[in-house]
């Protein structure tokens, strides 16, 4: 794969991310952890399905690779939406957006020992681009909380996935991954609707369910597991700052109204914020002054030769002293 295709696979998969809080309007009545079992289960059949038609061999788990999947599950899909809706219940969309919005500071922060500060600036201009295009949320404590763990969870959904993908490719982890948030899922739907958790959708809602298992999870996920490894975890998570852009178009087009001018300026520092972190890395060009060592026979030459100096030194003085002995005739 290209640098510009694995670019943008990254920007694909943000955008269609983006895409998801205008869609979720259409299950907003649809009980929550039951709607999102029905959106995993299907998406888990479709990747399953990819990957039983695909040439590559399946691979075998160890515990290790199991408890990986099992905490990218738990993290990265259940608790992030618990996170999201409560955030949200407790201060609105714009809180958890806004926040959300500093996944790009954080991934560049935590990946390295010591963060390139070009990366660190362009992961700024990245946070400073969403927060103006998503805006400054309120809300108490609690949901300011919730909002933060929104941001660890979204991280782990990245940095638990790396030691998979060598082993289990793109399709493997996204279909393993949904498989087993379905269960966890449909407990946590239990627990907080009991019956309820399940109903048979309406029209919109199964349009909506479909939109949502199909692109924003099989597509999205296949992209950004397929770009991760090639971009690495600092420079892909400037790509969440895409989920905005994605969020205001897909708006646009549904008839939810024109982004404003904030918005259309947020999107764009967003875009140059990505530009800077993608710049190639240049070489610091050092030059080097190579200084050759002395031979060890250089030394013994030089000694001799001040021995010989020191030798006929003496010899003329000598010499002198025994012409002035002579008697004068």
């Amino acid at each position: 794969m290209s640098r510009g295709t694995t670019v943008a696979a990254a920007a694909g998969a943000m955008f269609l991310v983006g895409t998801l809080a205008a869609v979720s309007d259409l299950i907003k009545d649809y009980p929550l952890y039951g709607g999102q079992t029905v959106r995993y289960a299907v998406a888990a059949l479709i990747m399953f399905v990819i990957m039983k038609a695909t040439s590559r061999p399946g691979a075998h788990l160890t515990v290790k690779d199991f408890g990986l999947l099992v905490a990218l599950a738990l993290t990265g899909l259940v608790l992030f939406n618990v996170c999201v809706v409560e955030s949200t219940r407790g201060a609105g969309p714009a809180l958890v957006g806004t926040m959300l919005a500093t996944v790009p500071l954080v991934m560049a922060v935590v990946t390295t020992r010591r963060p390139r500060p070009r990366l660190v600036v362009a992961a700024g201009i990245v946070v400073a681009g969403a927060l103006l295009a998503t805006g400054l949320g309120g809300g108490g404590v609690d949901a300011l909380l919730w909002a933060l763990g929104a941001v660890a969870c979204e991280v782990c959904f990245s940095l638990l996935a790396l030691p998979l993908l060598p082993k289990l490719g793109a399709v493997g982890v996204t279909a393993w991954s949904v498989a087993l948030a379905v269960p966890l899922l449909a407990v946590a739907g239990v627990i907080a609707d009991g019956p309820a958790v399940l109903r048979v959708p309406t029209a919109p809602e199964a349009l909506g369910f479909a939109y949502l298992a199909s692109v924003v999870t099989c597509g999205a996920f296949f992209l950004w597991y397929t770009a991760l490894p090639r971009l690495g975890p600092g420079r892909a998570g400037l790509f969440a700052g895409v989920i905005p852009v994605g969020a205001i178009t897909t708006g646009t087009l549904i008839g939810l109204g024109l982004p404003s001018d904030a918005e259309l300026a947020g999107a764009t520092i967003v875009v140059c914020g990505i530009v800077v972190g993608l710049l190639p890395d240049r070489p610091v060009r050092v030059r080097v002054l190579h200084v050759l060592a002395d031979r060890p026979d250089q030394h013994e030459d030089q000694r001799a030769h001040e021995q010989d100096d020191a030798h006929d030194s003496h010899g003329d003085h000598s010499s002198t002293k025994h012409d002035s002995s002579r008697p004068r005739v």
